[in-house]
């Protein structure tokens, strides 16, 4: 069993990007798309400023700056490798949605990192949630990560920009 990490969040977080479950190298350096090849940070460094080049805390800083919030819909599960095909759907265990929304009561848009982020959230946490939580709106964004290849940069980076559109203030 592999185990996600906690939410990155401050207390006036408006947005939240779920992912399915970090892939090898985030959990071996314990960084949300720590792969170098995922154009996760450089998509946000365009949107707010959290670029890669910056160091891990300050991008993160960056990020609640702005008030989005990062996690990942699963806990923990089984998967060989970092593909989310490769994630075994007999083992998935989701993060505690209820909780976490209440304790982040101004989040009003869920944007899911790739398809398998929202079928699993779709499937395992939507059902329990919706009833307290029928306001918030949900998005699908094309995948960050390399292995989703069949799409430019500048088309992910159009598709990513509702993120920062969501958010009020900005």
């Amino acid at each position: 069993m592999i185990q996600s990490f906690p939410p990155v969040a401050a207390e006036n977080a408006q947005v939240l990007v779920l992912g399915s479950m970090p892939g090898v190298l985030s959990l071996q350096k314990q960084q949300y798309y720590a792969h170098p090849r995922n154009s996760f940070w450089k998509i946000m460094g365009m949107l707010f400023g959290a670029e890669p080049e910056l160091d891990y805390p300050s991008r993160i800083s960056r990020l609640t700056a702005a008030q989005v919030a990062l996690w990942d819909v699963l806990q923990s599960c089984e998967r060989e490798g970092s593909l989310d095909s490769a994630i075994q759907a007999q083992t998935v265990v989701v993060n505690d949605f209820l909780v976490f929304l209440k304790q982040f009561p101004d989040i009003h848009h869920i944007f899911f990192n790739g398809q398998k982020a929202g079928a699993v959230y779709a499937g395992h946490v939507l059902p329990m949630i919706k009833p307290e939580f029928p306001d918030i709106c949900y998005t699908p964004l094309p995948s960050t990560s390399p292995a989703y290849a069949s799409m430019s940069f500048a088309e992910k980076l159009s598709a990513w920009t509702a993120v920062k559109d969501s958010v009020s203030g900005l």
